[in-house]
């Protein structure tokens, strides 16, 4: 093994999923009403965006709080459903806290999923939801459970 290779950073994906493969489960749900798309698939990460606008704000004009964990449980499921191999198990969402830290009244904000733990029964994820400045606009812990089919 080559020293480059020994140091290479392994991903965490179960496969080595296409971003357009990861995309394309969104196309007709809740998802795709507010307008969330997925950017980039990292080696450690998931990354999405929402617009702000009328179907995510609130009735003062600011992204709506309920918005928010729509996008990070959104990003934090699918990243953990593309941990597991899908012919044995999927994932489901057991909880989800959000500290919402800075009001947004348009554009677009960024959504990142990282991975805290990745256990045999559970997972537990943060995601990062950032503004078009990058200004950290919440912050969510996800915890996922492992089902097996059956």
């Amino acid at each position: 093994m080559s020293k480059n290779s020994y140091f290479r950073r392994m991903s965490i994906w179960l496969s080595d999923y296409e971003l357009e493969e990861v995309a394309k489960k969104m196309q007709v749900n809740m998802v795709a009403h507010l307008g969330i798309e997925i950017t980039d698939l990292g080696e450690d990460y998931l990354a999405g965006t929402m617009p702000v606008d009328c179907r995510t704000q609130q009735p003062f004009g600011i992204l709506h709080g309920g918005a928010s964990c729509v996008l990070a449980e959104t990003l934090g499921s699918i990243a953990a459903n593309l941990v597991v191999d899908p012919k044995v198990s999927y994932c489901l969402g057991l909880d989800i806290n959000t500290n919402h830290l800075r009001a947004v009244r348009s554009g677009i904000v960024t959504g990142i999923a990282r991975p805290i733990h990745l256990g045999r029964k559970t997972q537990v994820w943060e995601i990062k939801i950032h503004d078009s400045k990058e200004n950290l606009v919440s912050i969510s812990r996800l915890t996922m459970m492992i089902m097996s089919h059956k």
